[in-house]
């Protein structure tokens, strides 16, 4: 039996609380995401140009990978809920780790695609060549520009993705007990609901940044 917090009546109320907490939350996220995104809409319009210079010093096939990892990654944690539904302990804790590993191999591949862009001098305010003769009648400026709001927006869901892995650890950790599943239901669908949010975010960022060539 689901354990009922006190403030709640029943499990189908502090269900819906905890749903509509989470989405609450989410909602908030989508407008912290929101203006990052029209800032950038913004400046793409305006130099055009330049940001598809930008876009091209960046590497699609990484890009590319880690939106596999993560829509794997989603299809992991949705069949951990579905799992836990059924009350298969074993099945939601296989299927969790999975989804955490994917989510460590998303950020691994993000570590190694900064290392990338740090040698090839694309850190605005450390190390950006703004060299003229790089993209001939660019204006580097608004080059670095493009690769300020990469980042930006990048590390801010590098970050999430962090939150999310650090969320799947306790769950992972607190499945070792049998009955967890049938008495903290909540817990895994909306930790699950954050993760399917943070995979959205970045099928969203992958052809805004990687693609507009």
């Amino acid at each position: 039996m689901t354990v009922v917090e006190q403030q709640f009546e029943t499990a189908k109320q502090q269900h819906q609380a905890a749903v509509l907490g989470m989405w609450t939350f989410l909602a908030t996220e989508i407008l912290f995401f929101g203006g990052v995104l029209m800032s950038y809409a913004i400046y793409r319009y305006h130099y055009h140009g330049a940001f598809a210079a930008g876009s091209h010093e960046l590497k699609e096939a990484l890009g590319a990978t880690n939106t596999a990892v993560l829509l794997t990654s989603s299809l992991t944690v949705a069949l951990a809920v579905h799992f836990m539904h059924l009350r298969q302990r074993g099945a939601v804790l296989a299927a969790l780790l999975i989804t955490l590993v994917l989510g460590i191999a998303f950020v691994g591949i993000k570590a190694a695609e900064y290392t990338i862009e740090y040698r090839d001098h694309l850190i605005p305010a450390i190390n950006f060549d703004a060299s003229p003769n790089r993209w001939p009648g660019i204006e580097p400026r608004h080059v670095e520009l493009f690769m300020v709001f990469y980042f930006i927006a990048t590390l801010i869901h590098a970050t999430h993705m962090l939150v999310g892995i650090g969320l799947l650890t306790h769950l992972c950790i607190r499945l070792r007990r049998p009955e967890f599943v049938i008495w903290h239901p909540n817990m895994i669908e909306v930790i699950a609901l954050y993760w399917h949010f943070v995979d959205l975010v970045w099928i969203f960022l992958f052809p805004l940044l990687y693609l507009v060539r």
